[in-house]
């Protein structure tokens, strides 16, 4: 039998009309509405990359002094230690990750992104921005000073709280409202009772072990007269990973002298995932190794929910806000499998297949991964050439290599860079 989310939270009937997607759950309506409170001081000179941030303008809802901060904390009614998921989310609103949005989403915006995958003034947007709480006492009205340890980080001033229909919301964003998808996990075992609608303000950015440069600063740092890749990835990236970004750049939908930025995510992902910091590790010691300057890096506090499509084009989103053109879908990109079955939640094309239809709305071409496989003679090439020259492909799985490195043999170095390797296993 498999268990729903049902069992753990109160639901409405409409989250149990199916068990998979609906045929409007990744398309974006427009029915005119306000998108929500404007609290914020907005980018507007962004000349260093071609890019238009989503929504038209780059928000930033940082004070700058510290005169503004120490106002801005005095209004505050309460303090709260911010989960690893609000850091990661009250950063991205408060640099303009997440432009156009200015806050936690409010209750309108929260059911608009959920059943129509867009804003209620109809702007594309792939998962909800929300505020969770157990706490009774919180109420519309209160202002809080959300803190790191001993670091204010913003200050939320809640508009509304509102119970969140928690089974639609699974059924809508991942595809499923079982609780085996660690999505659904989430949202029923580690989010709060309630949701809260609340204006941002910016006071410092968290600091964390890997350092992750704002939108601005990224864009800054692109250039401005290119086509920009973004490649997004969770895990440490060996062999087939590079070939797979730097070849990108020769798609015939990438200008010339196109450049990647490879953006991963360090922020929580799926439980049995390498740690932020280690997977940070490994990036860096790739970057000096390599030495490419085709290729940028930079990291992204995000928190992953492995919602297949929808989570695609949160990415996209956000690459699209960093200054990015283009945006590399893997082969069942941001994917999960049961915890139960170990069965695919998605088919390994729905990302690439959702992103084709959505590009246009989003302003950001989708590059398809290639599928590129080992040759004892021919170094990577795509898999029907392979196939078509008959060549001797080399394969080695996820479980066989995680086996090697925990036993200490030696990784071919076909499949995973010397110096990433050495990392893992410093670090294990």
């Amino acid at each position: 039998m498999r268990f729903t989310i049902a069992a753990l939270v109160v639901a409405t009937a409409s989250a149990f009309t199916s068990s998979a997607f609906t045929g409007n759950a990744f398309t974006a309506s427009k029915h005119a509405a306000k998108v929500g409170p404007a609290f914020a001081r907005f980018e507007t000179s962004l000349e260093a990359a071609k890019q238009v941030p989503h929504g038209g303008t780059l928000v930033d809802l940082m004070l700058t002094s510290e005169e503004e901060k120490q106002a801005a904390i005095a209004k505050c009614d309460k303090e709260i230690q911010a989960s690893p998921r609000q850091l990661c989310d009250v950063e991205l609103i408060m640099n303009g990750g997440f432009s156009p949005i200015t806050g936690f989403m409010t209750e309108e915006q929260y059911s608009s992104v959920v059943e129509n995958m867009a804003l209620p003034d109809g702007t594309i947007f792939g998962l909800p921005v929300v505020f969770d709480t157990d706490d009774e006492d919180l109420k519309p009205g209160m202002t809080i000073l959300l803190k790191d340890g001993d670091r204010p980080i913003a200050t939320v001033k809640f508009t509304e709280k509102f119970a969140p229909n928690k089974p639609l919301e699974c059924l809508k964003c991942y595809g499923t409202s079982q609780i085996e998808h660690p999505g659904s996990l989430m949202v029923a075992t580690e989010r709060g009772r309630y949701y809260m609608g609340g204006e941002v303000t910016g006071l410092n950015l968290p600091i964390r072990e890997f350092p992750c440069r704002t939108p601005k600063e990224v864009r800054d740092s692109l250039p401005d007269d290119k086509d920009v890749v973004a490649f997004q990835c969770r895990n440490p990236v060996h062999r087939a990973h590079y070939e797979l970004f730097t070849r990108a750049l020769d798609d015939e939908n990438v200008g010339e002298g196109g450049v990647v930025l490879v953006h991963p995510t360090c922020g929580p992902t799926q439980a049995d995932d390498i740690p932020g910091n280690v997977r940070y590790k490994t990036y860096e010691v790739l970057k000096e190794e390599t030495a490419d300057p085709r290729v940028k890096w930079d990291y992204l506090p995000y928190s992953m929910h492995m919602a297949g499509p929808r989570e695609a084009i949160q990415h996209m989103i956000i690459r699209k806000n960093f200054g990015c053109t283009h945006f590399i879908i893997g082969r069942d990109m941001a994917g999960s499998k049961s915890s139960i079955t170990g069965d695919d939640f998605y088919g390994a094309y729905d990302a690439q297949d959702t992103a084709k239809a959505n590009a246009e709305k989003l302003g950001v071409t989708p590059v398809p991964s290639l599928n590129l496989v080992y040759c004892e003679e021919e170094g990577y090439v795509t898999a029907d050439f392979a196939e078509e020259k008959g060549l001797s492909i080399k394969k080695l799985s996820g479980t066989k290599f995680r086996q090697m490195l925990r036993g200490g043999e030696d990784i071919p170095e076909w499949f995973a860079f010397k110096s990433v390797v050495k990392v893992l296993r410093e670090n294990a």
